[in-house]
């Protein structure tokens, strides 16, 4: 006769769709029953899209049916509804679900190297000069940049209440594992324990008003961004990518993720557009040309905007010191950062 541990083994070969990562690993499975060959499993989800269980019965009874002694396999599902609405058009998007903050916008991309940290770090300082209150949360564990990049070594500590207290450097809340690790130290931890981390970043620090808190994503569609969306009320997400079609096939990941638990893309940014020659004036499309663009139009979203390839902003990351915090009028990428936050603004408010 099958036995709890048969039917556990066999639900973790059932992907949860458009993941890599099995719904027993997700804790959907809420609890088995067998006796003799009937088995009864519950399955809890969060989801509007009814391909979503759809496809979870089709995996499971198929495994299910496949185990010794099982005649009877039923699913019963509970289906909830998600914690962020999903609205389109005219309506509002939804309310921050962590208290202190109004709004929360993800940045993120579907491979790494197209410099999302940069345009998340940027895009934070650039809406922080309209006036608004702004923090920034690294969300990567395992490849922390922020505190580099705003050249701050200063350590979090714990307020009364037990409270993360985010540092501050030029007006900005920030939270990264890179303010609590030295240099060389890496990040190893299993899936879960980064689940815990990213949650406490998130809901265990004292935000302080925030108008605006912004996540840095890490690269993909792994463990860390799925427990973002599903228990995080986000406002919107803005995709990373630059023009070449590599970045561009995983870009197409990371929408469909978002696509899938009902999280509104707000639109795309092309990163290293372009490069222009200071010594001719001519401008090289290195990474190829008008990717971005394509593929905002393939997906009905904004094209934010196109921040081409400059030196100083490299330079500046390096030396703590985003490019935005230049006035837009001496460099042509941090000109594109302001008109990206103004944009962005208009969307989310």
């Amino acid at each position: 006769m099958p036995t709890e541990s048969d039917i556990r083994a066999a639900l973790a070969t059932v992907r949860y769709p458009g993941f890599s990562r099995d719904i027993l690993s997700f804790g959907l499975v809420k609890s088995i029953q067998v006796e003799g060959g009937k088995v009864v499993v519950e399955i809890s989800l969060a989801t509007r899209d009814p391909n979503i269980p759809r496809l979870i019965h089709e995996q499971a009874m198929d495994v299910l049916s496949k185990v010794p002694g099982v005649t009877e396999p039923r699913l019963d599902f509970d289906i909830k509804e998600p914690p962020t609405p999903a609205q389109s058009g005219a309506d509002k998007l939804p309310k921050s679900s962590i208290p202190g903050v109004k709004k929360i916008i993800a940045v993120a991309s579907g491979k790494g190297g197209v410099g999302k940290s940069t345009v998340a770090s940027n895009l934070a300082v650039a809406l922080s000069k309209t006036g608004a209150r702004v923090g920034l949360c690294d969300c990567d564990l395992y490849g922390p940049s922020i505190a580099h990049m705003f050249g701050s070594h200063e350590r979090p500590y714990q307020n009364e209440e037990q409270q993360i207290v985010p540092v501050e450097r030029y007006g900005l809340q920030l939270i990264s594992m890179g303010f609590l690790l030295d240099d060389d130290s890496p990040v190893i931890v299993r899936g879960p324990v980064a689940t815990r981390y990213t949650q406490q970043f998130l809901r265990q620090c004292a935000w302080e008003d925030l108008d605006y808190l912004i996540l840095d994503l890490p690269p993909g569609t792994g463990d860390i961004q799925l427990t973002i969306v599903q228990t995080v009320a986000l406002d919107g997400a803005v995709i990373v990518t630059t023009p070449q079609e590599v970045a561009l096939i995983d870009a197409r990941k990371a929408c469909a993720m978002f696509q899938k638990v009902n999280v509104p893309i707000l639109g795309i940014i092309e990163n290293m557009s372009y490069f222009l020659c200071p010594g001719d004036g001519q401008v090289y499309h290195i990474f190829g040309k008008g990717g971005g663009e394509h593929e905002a139009k393939r997906l009905g979203v904004p094209l934010l905007g196109q921040v081409p390839i400059e030196m100083h902003v490299r330079e500046a990351g390096d030396e703590g010191h985003p490019i935005a915090l230049e006035e837009a009028a001496k460099s042509a990428a941090s000109k594109a950062f302001h008109d990206i936050a103004a944009k962005v603004r208009e969307l989310v408010n």
